[in-house]
């Protein structure tokens, strides 16, 4: 399964050192080259920069295709507009984004879509994380400067309860 992710994801399971999970879950995890600026680049010391830099099972890959549209009128940052064209050009069977402007855009496009929470989930439904791993690492996201809606934590619980054991 070939699979392009924005900023947010990554920095969220590098924060609770999970992003491995990425590798586990998916054949090929691929990062906009933008992304990976982003992250490494203009993100030197923060969390996810090193992660990224030492996963030499990521794929950095530069869209082919040129901006038709300005990522700011869209309500988009340059990374969200990458993953969404790259996901377009290499036919990706997932995009991970959890910022709704960059949702909106990708499923509009008819991308398929999970965020962080549909990650943890996934890896919990493959075994890679129990259940409480998952209620550990949501808290931990909760009590962390990531931004998760109370509505989204109420629907994470209610997916993570009907996950059979």
């Amino acid at each position: 399964m070939r699979v392009v992710v924005n900023s947010t994801p990554i920095i969220a399971l590098s924060l609770v050192n999970r992003l491995s999970i990425l590798k586990k879950l998916f054949g090929e995890v691929i990062i906009p080259k933008s992304v990976f600026d982003e992250l490494v680049v203009a993100g030197k010391g923060k969390v996810g920069s090193k992660e990224v830099e030492d996963a030499n099972w990521l794929t950095v890959l530069q869209p082919q295709s040129k901006e038709v549209i300005p990522p700011f009128l869209l309500g988009l940052d340059k990374g969200e507009l990458d993953v969404i064209i790259l996901a377009k050009e290499i036919e990706a069977d997932l995009v991970l984004i959890d910022e709704k402007a960059g949702r909106r855009v990708a499923k509009a496009m008819g991308l398929k879509l999970k965020g962080t929470l549909g990650v943890i989930l996934m890896a919990c439904r493959e075994n890679y994380i129990t259940k409480d791993e998952a209620e550990s690492i949501i808290s931990q996201l909760d009590q962390s400067f990531i931004r998760i809606s109370p509505r989204l934590i109420k629907w994470f619980k209610n997916e993570l309860r009907r996950i059979e054991e």
